[in-house]
């Protein structure tokens, strides 16, 4: 079966290996052995995002669970930090989130937390693999644990991203667009919202089970873009499937990503001496223009690999309270202990509100170095040593000697190889890219969808308007329909 564990969990087409029911039963029996720690009643809590196939899986590992003794705490639909929150508020041994953020309705996952609500280390997570089938521990028929659903799960949740923002304070004005991705916060984001005084206009809030991430979303804002201008609004906000990463829209209908949250909230907490440290943490692919933006307010980028759970490691190794990645995972360690879209919202927000300034002038924080980011899929494993691909990654590197850096990495959740330059020069970081791409092209890849650019292309500003989904024409949603 080859690893079972990627960069986030386990991840994969639903209903084939690693990501069917019986490898969901097997994988619960072994996570369950070794996290039950002491003598008291163990427990469990599982949530799921909005996929059809996670009626499958969360029936899957309830049983397994039980069978090894544990009592299983049930959750409708909610955020990957909602999981978080709760298996330590419910002094819970283990947390599972099935969920493939986000990745089409047809992929899902299982993300595991421990009791402390951080997600499990790889060393966890290959003791888990290594006794996957180990039939031992099962328990006697009086000693099988019990499932429940815990009713006010979405209520703990939305007081608890709430808390997050400053006391007194409310957002009474802003009209907000947000886009749930048809994913896992469809309810609780746009009853925060409007819980806290906003003038919200919710959008791909109807989950069917199949559009999931389908044209919305964190990964395809081009429907947010569109419904801020249409609407008038102040700023957009589109979560993805399970809804622990961001991305915003300005008044103007531009995007902004990652980084420049990072640096907004930065510049924030800096000047209120909320900022734990000299330190702000992000990963290999965010911008040289965050790097050197913070290094002109005295602070360092440290940069970890790919995933906001090696961004947390590394956050706790150098006590950082502010970390995350380009993407949209943000994760604020004063609230959450993992990425939380909504929590890092809030933060942008109430600087909106705090400033009363328009979006565009509060989180386009730095100018961006020309970046342009391509992927290449593999049917198998991908040929980098290859000599026409040594051979192309060399070129590119001299070319972007001076002022720029070359990234390659093979994707930790799907079959793909992530090419990445960014330099002042946009026709040198296009010609960077390029050239190794077409290498891996020839040696067998094909250019796969996921093309992001930012500053060498005028990725951030507002695509032709498309046919607006049924759900654009309803309107702003009042009290009664805030969580329908």
């Amino acid at each position: 079966m080859g690893k079972l564990f990627g960069t986030d969990g386990i991840r994969g087409a639903a209903n084939a290996a690693p990501m069917t029911a019986e490898i969901a039963m097997k994988v619960a029996i072994a996570a369950g052995k070794i996290l039950r720690q002491g003598n008291h009643r163990h427990r469990v809590v599982i949530g799921k995002d909005t996929r059809l196939s996670g009626y499958m899986f969360q029936p899957a590992l309830t049983a397994g669970f039980v069978s090894i003794g544990m009592d299983v705490v049930i959750l409708e639909p909610l955020p990957t930090p909602a999981v978080a929150m709760l298996t330590r508020s419910l002094r819970a041994d283990l947390g599972v989130m099935i969920s493939a953020s986000h990745n089409p309705h047809h992929d899902n996952g299982i993300k595991l937390f421990g009791p402390d609500g951080y997600k499990l280390s790889d060393e966890l997570e290959a003791e888990i693999e290594r006794i996957l089938d180990d039939p031992d521990g099962r328990a006697p028929p009086e000693k099988l644990g019990r499932a429940r659903r815990l009713d006010d799960a979405p209520g703990r949740y939305i007081e608890s991203v709430k808390s997050s923002f400053p006391k007194g304070l409310r957002l009474d004005g802003l009209k907000i667009v947000i886009d749930c991705a048809n994913g896992a916060a469809y309810r609780v984001a746009p009853t925060v919202l409007w819980e806290l005084g906003a003038e919200i206009v919710p959008i791909a809030v109807d989950p069917d089970g199949l559009n999931i991430n389908r044209g919305c979303g964190a990964t395809h804002i081009e429907l947010l873009q569109q419904a801020v201008v249409a609407h008038g609004a102040h700023i957009g906000l589109a979560l993805d499937g399970d809804a622990d990463r961001i991305q915003l829209v300005d008044e103007r209908g531009h995007s902004m990503d990652g980084d420049q949250v990072l640096a907004c909230i930065a510049r924030g907490w800096k000047s209120e001496k909320r900022l734990r440290g000299k330190h702000v943490v992000a990963t290999v692919m965010s911008n040289l223009g965050l790097e050197k933006w913070l290094a002109g307010q005295g602070l360092k980028l440290a940069r970890a690999k790919v995933g906001d759970r090696h961004v947390l490691e590394m956050m706790r190794e150098l006590d950082a309270n502010l970390g995350g990645e380009q993407s949209g995972h943000v994760i604020l360690s004063d609230y959450a202990t993992t990425g939380d879209g909504l929590v890092a919202g809030l933060q942008v927000l109430a600087a909106i509100v705090q400033s009363g300034r328009k979006a565009s002038e509060v989180v386009q924080v730095f100018d961006p170095y020309p970046q342009l980011l391509k992927n290449v899929r593999f049917a198998g494993p991908p040929p980098m040593e290859a000599a026409g691909v040594k051979k192309a990654i060399a070129a590119a590197e001299a070319g972007l000697a001076r002022d720029g850096r070359l990234l390659i990495r093979k994707s930790g959740t799907e079959p793909v190889v992530r090419v990445m330059a960014e330099a002042a020069d946009p026709a040198i970081v296009r010609a960077a890219v390029d050239g190794v791409v077409d290498a891996l092209v020839a040696a067998g890849g094909t250019l796969a969808g996921g093309t992001k650019a930012s500053a060498a292309a005028p990725a951030g500003s507002p695509a032709a308007a498309p046919e607006y989904p049924r759900y654009l024409d309803r309107r702003t949603r009042t009290r009664k329909g805030a969580g329908s």
